[in-house]
């Protein structure tokens, strides 16, 4: 079967913006009136590669919204934990987006949801309706939303080329067999950097993805372990943060 012509890019903008930030930080760049510019720098190249390397015939960029999400909703304590956004970042946003403006290219954008959630919908309507979608992030999360025609598209970094994850690629790195299953080693696991609490004695003791495929893989087999049974006791206690995010 041939791919579709139409190819699609959806942006994760705040991942390529904290990236483009922190790529600076030894040498940040500072404009006339003193101000950081790093963010702004990193991300149009970031958006100016794209355009032309992958010449996508569409391009879209997700932000968040300032309205609190649903998730927060259900969980009181929903990225409770997580640093303020760098001030140098926060006055690099409205420059940002008024680039993106400028190129004429829609920001993707939709109160209490997240940038994820958006690009997420976009990505699995566009496919349905014959686009090669491919999500450019360095957040590993997105692996739940990869299908057919759809990408995880992680950008160059440290040296480190350009690495796009189809189906197979993803149920290799998770060790898993389903890409839905991504989604309950996501919520078993656990995310310190959202606060969620996950369930502890899963995923091995790098808690990585393959560990946390494995276990889920292996569960028949492990009824009579310790981490096991630890892992079973916990299961009430991480419920009530609700479903995999």
């Amino acid at each position: 079967m041939n791919k579709p012509t139409k190819k699609l890019f959806l942006l994760d903008a705040m991942a390529l913006i904290y990236r483009a930030h922190f790529a600076f930080s030894k040498a940040p760049r500072i404009n006339s009136k003193g101000m950081n510019t790093s963010a702004t720098f990193g991300f149009l190249n970031s958006v100016l590669e794209v355009l032309h390397k992958e010449k996508p015939t569409h391009i879209g960029i997700g932000f968040e919204s300032s309205v609190p999400t649903f998730r927060h909703e259900m969980f009181d304590d929903y990225k409770g934990h997580r640093q303020k956004m760098p001030d140098d970042i926060v006055v690099n946003i409205p420059y940002i987006k008024s680039l993106v403006e400028a190129f004429g290219i829609p920001l993707l954008m939709k109160d209490g949801y997240e940038a994820d959630d958006v690009i997420g919908t976009v990505a699995t309507k566009a496919a349905a309706a014959g686009f090669e979608v491919y999500m450019m992030t360095m957040d590993k999360d997105y692996g739940q939303l990869v299908q057919d025609h759809i990408y995880l598209y992680k950008p160059s970094y440290m040296g480190k080329g350009v690495e796009i994850l189809g189906v197979p690629e993803i149920l290799n790195r998770w060790n898993i067999q389903d890409v839905r299953q991504v989604t309950d080693i996501l919520g078993l696991q656990g995310d310190a950097s959202d606060n969620i609490p996950g369930v502890p004695g899963v995923g091995g003791e790098d808690r990585s993805e393959a560990g946390a495929g494995i276990w889920l893989r292996r569960k028949p087999d492990c009824q009579r372990r310790a981490t096991h049974r630890k892992a079973e006791r916990n299961f009430d206690a991480a419920r009530p943060a609700g479903p995999a995010f």
